[in-house]
């Protein structure tokens, strides 16, 4: 049964039709996004940041055959292409969801993915929060004409959560990343719009003009004369009667604008990242920026992991359909760069994991590299050595002489260990 009283009404009416306050969410984040280029570089940039690198088999060390069919699957689904990996992680921080479905050839293969409208996709679970029937998990509402028109079944389509009420509740859709900061976002555009339309009204400075005795019509017509001359770059002003013509300053307290920075540090305090790294970039601290960019890279591993998660369920079940039990071997899919480290932080913590005594295929996945493709590429410059190697060249092809590597504790900034390599 569900965990709450609230959870089983959500549940009843979900069975009617697709959830209405997640569309609602997903229509505000879009429009979000085409309105607003802070919203859209949020989008964007972590995006871009989180598909870096592509995507990598790890595991399954020494089967070249599960190596060869991942590269291909990789690239009949088009994941070989950026565009396409940004599109898809893009569309799961926008919707929060990552409805994948695979599409199937006559031979067997999983030859696409295609990315399903979240709002319109309603899981078809029991009260237990499970699939009621695996071979219709889930279907497509059609809003217009109030019914479901295809289903599902749980083989052909990956549904990746971000952030679920429930992970074991398979009804319990994943929200988009910026759904807690839509209401502060409407605020500070309200409030943006409102500093704009005050400084246009209030900012200008305006002139009094004092005619002493003078009647209605004739103010009347100085008024005409005036304003008719306000389009000349200088304006002198004429009288025979006895008046001033006084400055009427602008507003001078327009620089405060602690409310608009108040909720600029609000909205971005729900962002993945601070805003100096979007562009915000007065009175911050470089040493408090590195602080926070560790943070942004917690967030990337996350959302990498749950997009990854989706790719990884596309090639068990091409796996699956080639009558190979994916279970049998022990892999993973990830992205190939994990921002949590820097390149130069992996290279010596493999460095320091070689000197420890650990095998080559542990130093290189360490380091970021596929060791499988190292592997090839050490067996092709082996090929690729001349027959008749010089005596410079003799030795085993394609087994350098390993290079000594000295660790020196607290030689780096922040505590960390130094390395050094020599031959």
């Amino acid at each position: 049964m569900r965990t709450t009283e609230e959870r089983r009404l959500e549940a009843l009416y979900q069975t009617m039709y697709a959830d209405p306050e997640l569309r609602m969410a997903i229509y505000d984040i879009r429009q979000m996004h085409a309105r607003d280029g802070r919203v859209k570089k949020i989008h964007v940039r972590t995006a871009r940041a989180m598909t870096k690198g592509g995507l990598r088999l790890e595991g399954a060390s020494g089967k070249k055959r599960i190596h060869r069919l991942f590269a291909d699957y990789v690239e009949r689904l088009g994941l070989n292409n950026r565009a396409k990996l940004e599109s898809d992680a893009r569309g799961c921080m926008m919707e929060g969801n990552l409805p994948m479905q695979w599409v199937v050839d006559q031979a067997g293969r999983v030859i696409r993915g295609v990315r399903m409208p979240t709002e319109t996709i309603r899981p078809n679970v029991g009260e237990n929060g499970q699939f009621a029937d695996p071979r219709v998990a889930y279907e497509q509402w059609d809003y217009l004409k109030g019914k479901a028109i295809a289903g599902f079944a749980l083989w052909q389509m990956t549904l990746g959560r971000l952030s679920p009420g429930n992970i074991d509740d398979m009804g319990s859709m994943g929200r988009p990343y910026l759904d807690a900061s839509r209401e502060v976002w409407r605020q500070l555009h309200m409030t943006e719009q409102d500093l704009v339309i005050r400084r246009r009204e209030r900012a200008p400075m305006r002139t009094a003009h004092f005619l002493e005795g003078a009647t209605p019509d004739e103010l009347e017509e100085y008024r005409q004369q005036i304003e008719a001359d306000q389009t000349q770059i200088t304006t002198n002003f004429y009288s025979n009667r006895k008046g001033s013509v006084q400055a009427v300053q602008g507003d001078a307290n327009l620089d405060q604008i602690a409310d608009v920075a108040h909720l600029l540090d609000t909205f971005f305090s729900g962002a993945p990242a601070p805003k100096g790294l979007f562009g915000y970039v007065s009175d911050l601290n470089r040493d408090i920026l590195d602080d926070l960019k560790q943070d942004f890279f917690d967030e990337l591993d996350a959302l990498q992991d749950t997009v990854a998660w989706v790719y990884e369920q596309g090639f068990r079940l091409d796996l699956l359909l080639r009558g190979i039990n994916p279970d049998s071997y022990d892999f993973r899919v990830i992205f190939a760069e994990r921002l949590t480290e820097t390149l130069n932080q992996r290279a010596d913590r493999g460095l320091k994991l070689q000197a420890l005594g650990a095998s080559r295929r542990t130093t290189w996945e360490t380091a970021g590299l596929n060791p499988e493709e190292e592997l090839e590429r050490l067996e092709d410059e082996a090929s690729a050595d001349s027959p008749y190697p010089s005596e410079h060249e003799i030795g085993s092809a394609g087994a350098p002489t390993q290079p000594r590597v000295s660790i020196t504790p607290g030689n780096r900034r922040k505590g960390e260990s130094g390395t050094s390599v020599s031959n």
